[in-house]
């Protein structure tokens, strides 16, 4: 009997995807267990998994396709033999499932490219008739500029042909046609980016935070001197390699600072809903990290329970993991508490907007040496300025007050961190 393969949901939250690409092609058996696609969602490229034996009768969604809702029919699974009804006279029947891991994505540049409107990928198979190897945004973008993947040089793993060389040769080409062409007056130009799924998301829950939460901001200026200094003592202790060694970042210190400040003044550690405030026992602070297409916040569980050196060699796998687009759901979603570290670009301070439903988020500005009055003296010291964004629905100021005061103490006598 026919069945309708539906758009699956990947997340909780996921009410949309992009049909990024299709792994077997119509006419094509499938078995229990099969990849048959790969569905972008907001956070990365997952593969979909056939749950009922059959042959892909019908795609009717081209891969590259952006914008398809959850639960809709992307194609139509018979048994072998059986004719191919037209769509939506066939019974709609879940027949996929995400796999267990998101598929391997590949690093795509630094600045971030939406995928275009829904279009189906025109991208040329290789000659020799081998697959191209090549993330879906390149073979996007490789579509919209009319490029050939097939004369295209990849440098990604295994040779897979990501953003960076489809720019390259866009690039070349442009060069090329511009030592050919005849002179002509320059004037203005510009170009239409169309959002990506990650863009619409990050966008959409901005505005909702922005637009639905009281944020009010309090700010204080931090010594860094002991600190940094304690931070050297560990790092020179640690071995050079082997399983024990580690390499603390100022940040890991932050985070395990502001869990210790969390549990000192758990009244920030919270969130709102319409029927009550919510306490919560765990610290999972989220820790946000940048990609090329937007912003993703993998969390670390149970901060208050750890080590400076798993904090560290957790973060460095989360991070790794994110701008990979591996990070599994349950990895970037939830979370307490959220941090935003902008002081590696020299910011001088910032106010970050809070990630619901979360009740605050600490922005960490950068850190330099500056003039200070200690006691009746002028001295020098390394200062850094942070900032909480609160939702006053939750924190009320004199808290938010109390809470950046803990952390401060915890920061300028950092024996605690190791205690």
């Amino acid at each position: 009997m026919a069945i309708e393969v539906l758009m699956p949901a990947l997340s909780p939250t996921m009410t949309e995807g992009a049909l990024a690409r299709w792994i077997k092609a119509e006419g094509d058996k499938v078995a229990i267990g099969d990849v048959i696609a790969e569905i972008e969602t907001d956070k990365a490229t997952m593969e979909v998994e056939a749950v009922e034996d059959g042959i892909l009768g019908r795609i009717l969604v081209p891969e590259g396709t952006q914008g398809v809702a959850v639960n809709s029919p992307i194609a139509i699974l018979v048994a072998e033999g059986e004719a191919v009804p037209e769509a939506g006279a066939v019974k709609p029947q879940a027949a996929t499932a995400p796999a267990a891991s998101p598929a391997a994505a590949t690093p795509q540049g630094s600045a971030p490219v939406a995928a275009p409107a829904p279009v189906a990928s025109t991208a040329k198979p290789a000659a020799t008739g081998k697959r191209i190897l090549a993330s879906p945004l390149a073979k996007r973008i490789a579509s919209q500029k009319g490029l050939d993947l097939t004369h295209i040089q990849g440098t990604g793993p295994s040779g897979r042909i990501v953003r960076r060389d489809v720019d390259k040769a866009t690039s070349q080409s442009m060069v090329t046609a511009a030592s050919t062409a005849p002179v002509a007056a320059s004037g203005p130009t510009s170009r239409s980016i169309p959002h990506s799924s990650m863009r619409k998301v990050i966008a959409r829950r901005l505005t909702e935070a922005k637009s639905t939460i009281p944020h009010f901001y309090v700010s204080v200026d931090v010594e860094l001197d002991a600190l940094l200094a304690l931070r050297s003592q560990l790092n020179a202790a640690s071995p050079e390699e082997g399983p024990d060694a580690f390499k603390l970042s100022v940040n890991d210190m932050l985070v395990k600072a502001s869990a210790i400040a969390l549990k000192r003044v758990p009244n920030v550690n919270a969130s709102f809903t319409e029927q009550a405030m919510v306490l919560h026992d765990n610290v999972d602070i989220s820790i946000a990290v940048s990609i090329p297409d937007g912003l993703i916040t993998p969390i670390l569980t149970r901060v208050d329970q750890k080590s400076l050196k798993q904090i560290s060699q957790e973060t460095k796998y989360l991070v790794k993991r994110a701008r990979a687009g591996k990070l599994k759901p349950e990895e970037f979603q939830g979370g307490t508490f959220s941090i935003s570290n902008m002081g590696m670009f020299g910011v001088r301070d910032f106010s970050a907007i809070i990630n619901p439903p979360q009740a605050a988020i600490l922005a960490i500005a950068a850190a330099k040496k500056q003039a200070v009055v200690k006691g009746n003296e002028l001295a020098i010291a390394t200062v850094m300025t942070v900032t909480l964004s609160v939702d006053h629905r939750v924190v009320d100021g004199a808290v938010a007050a109390e809470w950046l005061s803990a952390f401060r103490s915890v920061v300028e006598s950092p024996l605690t961190l190791v205690l």
